[in-house]
Parts: C-alpha cells; structure tokens; sequence
C-alpha cells in the first residue's frame, strides 16, 4: 500500500538535543544571557532555527527579543561549527533504514532544519547512498507544518501523497502529515511526548523504529 516513507530529522532519525542547545547556549551567553536547561529544547526545537531562538531567547529573559538579531548571527556560526555535536541515530533506526530500502521503498528527510545543515547532519550519520531525497529548510517552499515540503519530495518519488507515509515526533509532523494527506505515524523517543501525537490526530503511534515495518508488510 504504502511506497514511499518521509521522516523528520530531530527527534525522529537522529537525538540531536545536545547539539540544538549547546549551539543555542552559546548564542544566549554571547549575547549576555543566561544558557537554557537542556531539556527545554525539546519545546523549543520543530519549528525551525528562526522559532527556537527567539523561544529560548524569551526563555532566557528577552521577552521582547530584542537580542535576536545579534543572536542568530551567533547561532548560525555557532550550529555551522557544532552541528554535529553528540548528535547519533536513535537505537533501530539504522536496521529500519535498511530494511525499508531493502524492499524497495523510498526513503527521504524533511525537516526545518536549514537545508545545508540538514544535508551535513543526515549525511555524516547515515552516508550518502542511504536516503533518496534530503529537504531541509530554505527560501524555496513553506517551512513544516505547511505540506509543500512534503509533496515536493511525493512528486520526486513519483508517488501519491496518499502512496507515503510521514514519520515525526511533534505536532508540528502530524500537521504536516496530515495537510499533506500522508498516513501520519508519530514516535515516542522523540522530543514530544506521546499525548501531543495523540491530541493531533496522529494515525499511529510507536514506541520502537522497527514498528514501523508492519505497515510495508516486512
């Protein structure tokens, strides 16, 4: 039924929380703030770099975001240096990728992540033979959650939107999913817990990559 599968990146392919809040930290305290607790970048993180600077900045204590212009200069020279800073693939994911291309289903990347930040991380993770499209964030289409990124990547495929399924950890993924009209599947080792899967609607919800497989009748 289903021939094509699109992930997000962080907190679906790849525990990237050390690197989006080291990076982030950086620029707070450059700009003279205080760094964020770790853990609340999994709030902070989804909705591309441009959002979570300016949560964390509010977070931080600039409620007016004053600071974000110079902080984001930082961050992007920051996240260029330390982008792959104790960032791994989630336990299962490299035997689900490698089953799914086995047989035969086309694999891809959408994330808000920058594009060629994307392209850096997903490469050093998982080489360059491994996913058929990478999409990151950039000036060419609408950031998730709207589905332009998602139906550039079905139309690359040759598939129908209905023909792939969208993998991610947030509400910001099933939204995407959805406009998108793909079968939605949310995860829970992400950075999200699985009540905000739920509460948008997410089609299914597993606990451990491999689970996916049942759905491509491996």
């Amino acid at each position: 039924m289903y021939k094509g599968c699109i992930f997000d990146l962080d907190g679906t392919l790849a525990d990237t929380l050390q690197s989006l809040a080291y990076c982030t930290n950086l620029a707070l305290e450059a700009v003279g703030l205080k760094p964020n607790p770790v853990y609340m970048y999994k709030k902070f993180a989804g909705d591309g770099a441009k959002v979570m600077i300016q949560r964390s900045l509010a977070a931080a204590g600039d409620l007016e975001l004053k600071l974000f212009e110079k902080a984001s200069e930082i961050h992007k020279k920051t996240y260029e240096k330390f982008s792959m800073y104790k960032v791994k693939p989630f336990d299962g994911i490299d035997e689900l990728l490698e089953q799914l291309k086995n047989k035969g289903v086309k694999i891809a990347v959408l994330t808000n992540k920058p594009h060629k930040r994307a392209v850096d991380v997903v490469l050093s993770l998982f080489g360059e033979n491994c996913f058929d499209v990478i999409l990151g964030q950039s000036e060419a289409f609408e950031r998730k959650p709207s589905p332009e990124g998602a139906f550039i990547i079905s139309d690359k495929f040759g598939f129908k939107p209905s023909e792939c399924v969208y993998l991610g950890d947030t509400n910001t993924d099933m939204k995407t999913g959805k406009a998108a009209g793909m079968f939605t599947v949310g995860v829970t080792w992400g950075f999200r817990d699985k009540q905000e899967l739920v509460d948008n609607n997410a089609d299914y919800i597993i606990d451990k990559p491999l689970e996916l497989l049942s759905l491509f009748d491996i």
